[in-house]
């Protein structure tokens, strides 16, 4: 597959961050040196080791703070969030530690985010995957996930045997929702008549349930599973790796990762003795790459307070991964990412 559909361009998130900007932040005042700005994110509930949103999260500022040669919790730092009521408390402790630019990772912190904002308009806050409006010491970045999710649709579609493949979404939402109608449009934009099973776990760190989910879609016929659950998602890669492990590696079950490349994820020792992955694909958003350059830019003095930026296939944020498809469903996928790209395609969010 083209290195378009797999990668994020970093020098496109740059430049619409850059684009977003626009004149200095009037919240902070004169622009800081590198080293003087300390930034945070706040994680939502599916923690900085989720192997997906939170932590490509967490590589992005780990990244922006190796570059300007700080260490963690001298000039950057995470507070994890074990439950919704840690955010308020995690965003206070962010405010007293001194860090002047916090990021409310995912959509629940929106109104705890808005709450320290305007307790705060001294410290700039970022929310992902939200949108504040009115705040000039709040910038919004969301991401079109439909765009991603259809990429995975159509891959599902060139590759199940069963005609029968799986969503497990975390909260139901706005956001999941994104990928749901996206993976489902890609799914019947290649054969209309694959069944597309939809389940939501209620929550975005529940592996066990996750897991069980998994089970009664495989059980029903499944044989891949495009999760969008945060830590969730743990628990569909267990059960596909329980299930792999008990069978020979050409009659495996699949797994669409999300957020992130999550080949890793899937290795595993079939029934007769092969070692295997059973990461199908991963639709990939660049949540780190986002951080990262607002990061730098905030540093530069150039705070995009007040903006809502979005980034999707044309602004190269958002892809897939393609770990383990066929040649057929790569050409499908690279078809179907240029006609998104030019206006051909507008895939639906709801």
């Amino acid at each position: 597959m083209n290195k378009k559909v797999i990668g994020v361009s970093l020098a496109a998130v740059a430049a619409l961050s850059l684009a977003a900007c626009g004149s200095r932040d009037k919240s902070t005042g004169s622009a800081k040196a590198k080293t003087d700005l300390k930034v945070a994110i706040i994680t939502d509930t599916g923690g900085v080791d989720d192997k997906s949103f939170n932590q490509s999260s967490w590589e992005g500022l780990q990244a922006w703070g190796k570059a300007n040669n700080l260490s963690k919790d001298k000039g950057y730092t995470y507070f994890q969030s074990a439950s919704e009521s840690d955010y308020t408390t995690n965003l206070d402790s962010a405010v007293s530690g001194g860090y002047k630019l916090i990021y409310g990772i995912g959509f629940a912190l929106h109104n705890a985010i808005d709450e320290a904002a305007k307790n705060n308009p001294e410290v700039n806050y970022v929310l992902i995957d939200d949108v504040i409006e009115g705040q000039k010491n709040v910038a919004s970045a969301t991401f079109r996930d439909q765009e991603a999710a259809y990429l995975a649709g159509v891959a599902a579609a060139k590759t199940t045997k069963t005609k029968i493949v799986g969503f497990v979404g975390g909260m139901e939402g706005e956001v999941i929702s994104r990928f749901e109608k996206g993976f489902e449009a890609g799914v019947k934009s290649v054969d209309k008549s694959i069944k597309v099973q939809v389940d939501y776990a209620g929550s975005f760190a529940d592996p066990a349930k996750g897991k069980t989910i998994a089970a009664t879609q495989y059980a029903g016929g499944a044989d891949i599973i495009y999760q969008a659950a945060g830590g969730t998602g743990a628990g569909v890669f267990s059960e596909a790796k329980s299930l792999n492990e008990e069978k020979k590696e050409a009659d495996k079950v699949w797994v669409l990762g999300v957020d992130r490349d999550q080949k890793d994820e899937g290795n595993y020792t079939s029934k007769d003795g092969k070692k295997a992955n059973f990461v199908l694909a991963s639709s990939t958003k660049g949540v780190g790459e986002a951080v990262q350059n607002i990061s730098k830019e905030t540093a530069a003095g150039k705070f995009p307070g007040g903006k809502h930026v979005v980034y999707g296939i044309k602004e190269g944020a958002v892809g897939l991964a393609d770990d383990n498809l066929t040649s057929d469903a790569k050409k499908a996928v690279d078809a179907a990412y240029d006609d998104i790209k030019s206006g051909k395609i507008t895939v639906p969010e709801k």
